[in-house]
């Protein structure tokens, strides 16, 4: 039992993160549905006003739920959109047909729940965290909006997952690999089986290729609650891809009927891939037996953004901003470079969590960086430069190295090292800026103008 003060309702943005950010930190987990469903069900179970689309996997899930959200909206469905961590602005994480809430809607957002936090807090062995706290702000912004369907991504896991108190129509299992050990376990099938929580009775899985292991936990546990099984490879997929400028020209089979000559305007094979399962996981959800029309799809898939995944964010040199904090979103981000760009030298800036793989993630990029400058961001998680630099030493050698603890400066110190490299072998030299949500969110702060208005 915590005695805590009532909350006082919240003026500014500002105040609003205050009052977030004082609760317990998404790194701070006690696995139960307790509070969150004892904060739902004060809110009056908004999340059972509107049918959900439910993502999990490792990585991959914000730019899925992005594409789904765009999918939607493309047949005149008005859309809620859950997705975490933000990359640079809290309110990011609360969406209302494509667009994140307005400073002002934020503030209205908690101050609708706020006055049932403190009864939670008080009839619970822990408080309300920041993360459920959030996730009732969504759900209740949802149902007041009020919203066609809600696309939600998990923050970490699945079955005791803070969105996980409502039964979605699709769950959609994106590829599933080792992160969040500490929490979800060391072995992809031992992660699979928290994962598979979202899979409900009565549903439609949507399930990426998986490991055979992986696979077999997902199988089981959509055979257990009886739901509807389409598998990535047997039921839809990725028919062909060609690396365009800008992006990627994309045929997927869906599980209507085939879409070809479909431009995303997002790099490497995994963002095909996350294009199959959102366009699945649509035709799923709508429930109809016709295929869906091909220039409706197609103008969707055009318009689709992903901030901070392989976004070009400057030219002369150009500044790429990658998310990749684990090996496996390493791994792919790295085939993407391969893939869609000619970078000549590539110069990494990277900055990761002390809770991350940084060897996993150093080693994956390895062959595809020239020089890394390690660096970190300005959150108390973060690994510390000279940390980071001593087992990238040991992967890229003592002459591949430089240490810049500032980000700003780590930034400007890598883009003189690939303008000079270019200079020197008549290439195009490049930036990375990868490592961790959280560092990128920093750098694109540094180097992309604010929009107008409170809102990306």
């Amino acid at each position: 039992m915590t005695d805590l003060p009532a909350p006082r309702l919240a003026a500014t943005f500002e105040e609003v993160e205050d009052a977030l950010l004082s609760r317990w930190p998404e790194t701070r987990l006690e696995p139960s549905l307790d509070r969150i469903e004892a904060f739902t069900e004060l809110l009056g179970d908004p999340q059972r006003a509107y049918p959900v689309i439910h993502l999990t996997g490792t990585n991959g899930k914000t730019s899925t739920s992005r594409m789904i959200d765009t999918l939607l909206r493309a047949h005149d469905l008005r859309t809620g959109r859950f997705t975490s961590p933000h990359v640079e602005r809290m309110s990011e994480r609360i969406s209302v047909d494509g667009e994140p809430l307005s400073d002002e809607e934020f503030v209205r957002a908690f101050n609708d729940v706020a006055p049932y936090t403190h009864l939670v807090d008080a009839s619970e062995d822990h408080p309300l965290s920041f993360f459920e706290t959030v996730v009732g702000m969504a759900y209740a912004a949802f149902a007041d909006a009020p919203v066609d369907v809600a696309v939600v991504e998990v923050g970490m896991g699945g079955a005791w997952d803070a969105t996980n108190v409502m039964d979605a129509a699709v769950a959609v299992v994106l590829p599933i690999a080792i992160d969040h050990a500490r929490y979800l376990g060391d072995t992809a099938a031992a992660i699979a089986i928290e994962k598979a929580g979202i899979i409900k009775e009565g549903s439609t899985a949507v399930l990426a290729q998986q490991e055979p292991d992986v696979a077999a936990v997902l199988l089981a546990r959509a055979t257990e609650v009886g739901a509807t099984v389409v598998r990535e490879g047997l039921d839809f997929g990725v028919a062909a891809r060609v690396p365009a400028v800008g992006g990627q020209v994309i045929s997927l089979q869906g599980l209507r009927g085939r879409y070809d000559e479909v431009f995303l305007p997002l790099y490497g094979a995994h963002q095909a891939q996350n294009a199959a399962l959102a366009l699945a996981a649509v035709e799923a959800f709508l429930g109809e037996g016709q295929p869906l029309d091909d220039e409706v799809v197609r103008a969707a898939f055009a318009e689709v953004t992903s901030p901070g995944r392989l976004e070009v964010v400057r030219r002369s040199p150009t500044i790429v901003l990658d998310a990749a904090h684990n090996p496996h979103g390493a791994e792919a981000t790295a085939a993407a470079l391969e893939d869609s760009f000619t970078f000549d030298p590539l110069i990494g800036v990277v900055g990761v969590m002390t809770d991350k793989d940084a060897d996993g993630v150093l080693a994956a990029f390895e062959p595809h960086l020239a020089h890394v400058v390690c660096t970190q961001n300005s959150t108390d998680r973060a690994l510390s430069a000279d940390r980071l630099a001593e087992t990238a030493r040991e992967i890229y050698g003592e002459h591949r190295v430089t240490v810049v603890p500032r980000l700003a400066d780590a930034i400007d110190q890598a883009a003189a090292l690939a303008e000079a490299g270019a200079a020197a072998s008549v290439g195009s030299g490049a930036v990375l800026v990868t490592g961790s949500v959280v560092t990128v969110g920093e750098a694109r702060r540094l180097l992309v103008r604010p929009e107008r208005g409170g809102a990306r």
